[in-house]
């Protein structure tokens, strides 16, 4: 059984300022690419063949979208002690994909907890350590910007790597 997740790897100019953040204060830095996930890990035995057309289906017509990220926030969770950068344009887009991919065979994976769309950039192992790293990056005032056109599935490797499975064009649903 796979462990997958779908997200978007967004391709931004200045993308060396999110990797030195996420190198301080993201210890899935060196695993997966900086990211915005779209449907949280999950285990299933769906093949790629079908995984793949239950996105052409879901997102038959979503075309290419401005994605622009700004400005950071923490957030303390059941899984770890988070710093977000936040999303500040192409919100709605990202909710809308998440409903659409929740939906037929992934309808049972969906959480009962609001999607919030973000990228994280820090997981720290106390709520002192996020404190001290908020500190150090709340002044960030970069804008990441980019046109979001590709959808991607990965497997979780063994170590926690990804490994890229579907890349899914947006363009293609024209």
């Amino acid at each position: 059984m796979k462990e997958r997740t779908i997200m978007i790897f967004p391709k931004f100019d200045n993308i060396e300022v999110i990797n030195s953040i996420r190198k301080k204060y993201d210890p899935l830095c060196d695993l997966v690419n900086p990211h915005i996930t779209l449907v949280f890990p999950f285990k299933s035995e769906l093949s790629k063949e079908e995984l793949l057309n239950w996105i052409s289906a879901a997102l038959k017509g979503f075309l290419p979208f401005i994605l622009k990220l700004s400005g950071v926030s923490k957030s303390i969770e059941k899984f770890g002690n988070y710093i977000f950068l936040d999303v500040v344009e192409g919100y709605n887009s990202l909710e809308y994909l998440n409903n659409k991919l929740y939906d037929g065979i992934l309808k049972n994976l969906k959480s009962n907890k609001p999607y919030m769309p973000h990228m994280t950039i820090g997981n720290l192992k106390t709520i002192e350590e996020l404190d001290l790293a908020y500190e150090d990056v709340k002044k960030l005032n970069e804008v990441f910007y980019t046109i979001v056109d590709t959808i991607s599935v990965e497997i979780i490797g063994e170590k926690g790597e990804s490994i890229i499975e579907i890349e899914y064009k947006l363009s293609e649903t024209i």
